[in-house]
């Protein structure tokens, strides 16, 4: 479907194929014809309303829409194509045939194993831009370096689709198969995605499904060949009753054939054309219920099948690659297998963790922090391998200001307006270390690693001059990236399922976690972490193994930055006698709202 370019033997040119079943006529106007409807250029109805030509006088460049006549109404609609690759909003919203082969060079990339993944979301216009213009993948790639050196194996990029103007969080498609051009178009994005992996960095794609929204619509999906339903103006590709409506735009109709292999074409186009190494489907709570919600009230059983029948496409045509909802419900169906009835999804958004750690960070009182929510936070899995929960305590929603303008980043939301003070560094530093050693693929928002604060907008620039400001901030979080990642060898423990939350303190406000992966010297790993302003020197735990405990991190080394404590926390040697349910105990040292790591 779309615009193929050919060549062969006897000639070349472009194969025009199009969805229209309404349509009595469908012709193709470009560069090649002057713009002019022609009976040479009228495509063939080839059947269940598919229309379609070969057009040797087309070529590779040439912009193009569809003319189509509505059978009853005869009523003559100019439409960009559903399937556009390459469409220019400077132009009226002409989609250009393009080029899909690309020179990959040596790239046979593989991401890294999903228990040793760390994740940066980021937003192309507002990561690295001037102050008029919107950043780019070319400027991306310039800064790619940074990413690379923080240790991150693989970003997550919110939508890249066409949408109007040059700002947007990307969550308005109206042309799903097209690049933003804003960004820079197919050829540039398939660079970036080549440069990503040559740095051993992995690419997720957010893509959206639930809905498509903007009032760029009208030039293509909506009323596509002029058929409508009674009192709905959104034609073939969206549903015509109950189910018609989200908050965001309207829904495609996921019972339809054509519709759903739309989307599914369009999800394997990123996968094999565009060498992406895995998706996120943006709220799939919307594509399988008409009210958002988990109630049964609203299920959409063909939206779930779809999901299923995507799912298991990318599990047959590329298992290694990772496929991550974002329903932000507890639903443990959405990460099970489609063979057992599951939506098939390899991971979800961990919104239970996010929520329990954010109200207990943000809290101002001590004595007010929830100890039990946080050993739930650390324990709550969406099935028994950790890669099925993605976790944050940062992402795009949660600090940017589309819907709600109360929304911060989490050291604002500590201390709205005083940021930079002690406390909401100190405690915006304990999350960050909490979130590097629970059990699930760790994620942080464009900026984190260096402090930004406020919220986040698509039309600013985050402030790269905080990255020297607070170069030992940046500094924590490469030293827990390669913690997680297990880069020297000694907390393999991290990139394991296994928890056991074996101490908590809801007086003191102080818990202890064991992880490990199989077991083990080099494996084992034992956490403690303080949710108070109290500064402990010889606080015992106790540790599964005899020999000497090694501190691995301090979050307290005044080394990430000048101000904190340095409280000692010292390498231990175990002791022979139990405590907290462990055969071994030893004491260190804990400064306030700070986390130890510790190996053997």
């Amino acid at each position: 479907m779309g615009a193929i370019p050919f060549s062969d033997e006897e000639q070349s040119g472009v194969t025009f194929r199009v969805w229209a079943p309404f349509a009595e006529q469908v012709e193709v106007l470009g560069d090649f014809n002057n713009w002019r409807p022609s009976a040479p250029h009228a495509l063939v109805d080839e059947g269940d309303g598919v229309w379609s030509k070969d057009i040797p006088e087309a070529q590779i460049g040439n912009q193009y829409k569809f003319r189509i006549t509505n059978r009853d109404s005869k009523e003559v609609m100019i439409k960009t194509d559903p399937r556009g690759k390459k469409i220019h909003d400077e132009t009226n919203w002409n989609s250009e045939v393009v080029e899909d082969a690309f020179d990959w060079g040596t790239d046979d990339f593989v991401m890294d194993p999903w228990n040793e993944l760390v994740v940066y979301e980021l937003h192309v216009a507002s990561f690295n831009r001037s102050e008029t213009e919107p950043g780019d993948f070319v400027q991306l790639m310039e800064k790619l370096g940074h990413i690379e050196e923080l240790g991150f194996n693989a970003i997550l990029l919110l939508p890249i689709f066409g949408f109007k103007g040059a700002n947007s969080w990307g969550y308005n498609p109206a042309f799903p198969y097209d690049i933003e051009s804003a960004y820079g178009g197919p050829l540039i994005f398939k660079e970036f995605v080549k440069e990503a992996h040559r740095r051993g960095i992995a690419i997720i794609l957010d893509v959206v499904f639930n809905h498509f929204g903007s009032e760029e619509l009208d030039q293509s999906l909506r009323r596509f060949d002029g058929w409508r339903m009674h009192d709905a103006h959104d034609g073939i590709y969206f549903y015509h009753d109950w189910k018609m409506n989200t908050a965001f735009g309207p829904r495609p109709d996921f019972g339809r054939g054509q519709v759903r292999s739309y989307i599914r074409d369009n999800a394997i186009m990123w996968l094999d054309e565009y060498r992406v190494d895995g998706l996120r489907f943006d709220s799939t709570v919307n594509i399988r219920n008409a009210h958002g919600n988990e109630g049964s009230f609203g299920a959409i059983g063909e939206g779930w099948s779809l999901m299923q029948w995507i799912n298991s496409e990318i599990k047959r045509h590329a298992p290694w690659k990772i496929s991550v909802a974002e329903d932000l419900q507890t639903n443990e169906w959405i990460t099970k297998e489609t063979g057992e009835g599951g939506a098939g999804f390899d991971s979800q958004w961990n919104s239970f963790f996010f929520h329990m750690i954010d109200r207990n960070i943000i809290e101002p009182n001590d004595a007010n922090r929830n100890m039990f929510q946080i050993r739930d936070a650390l324990t709550f899995q969406h099935g028994q391998d950790m890669t099925r929960n993605m976790i944050y305590v940062n992402n795009h929603d949660e600090c940017g200001t589309m819907f709600d303008r109360r929304k911060y980043r989490l050291n604002e939301r500590i201390w709205f307006g005083n940021a930079d003070s002690w406390h909401a560094r100190k405690r915006t530093t304990l999350a960050a270390a909490i979130l590097f050693t629970a059990p699930g693929i760790p994620m942080i928002f464009q900026g984190d690693e260096f402090y930004e604060w406020g919220s986040w907008r698509d039309t600013v620039e985050i402030d790269w001059d905080k990255k020297e400001r607070f170069a030992g901030i940046v500094r924590l979080h490469q030293d827990l990236v390669a913690l997680r990642r297990n880069l020297d060898g000694t907390t393999k423990g991290l990139t394991g399922s296994n928890i056991r939350v074996f101490h908590l303190n809801h007086i003191d406000k102080l818990i202890g976690y064991h992880r490990w992966h199989t077991g083990g010297i080099g494996d084992e790993v034992i956490v403690l972490a303080n949710f108070s302003a109290n500064t402990f020197l010889n606080y015992r735990i106790g540790l599964p193994m005899s020999g000497l405990w090694k501190v691995r991190f301090n979050s307290d080394w005044n080394g990430y930055s000048p101000d904190f404590g340095n409280t000692a926390s010292f390498d231990l040697q175990a002791e022979g006698f139990s405590y907290d349910g462990m055969p071994f105990s030893g004491t260190l040292g804990i400064g306030p709202y700070s986390l130890v790591i510790l190996s053997r």
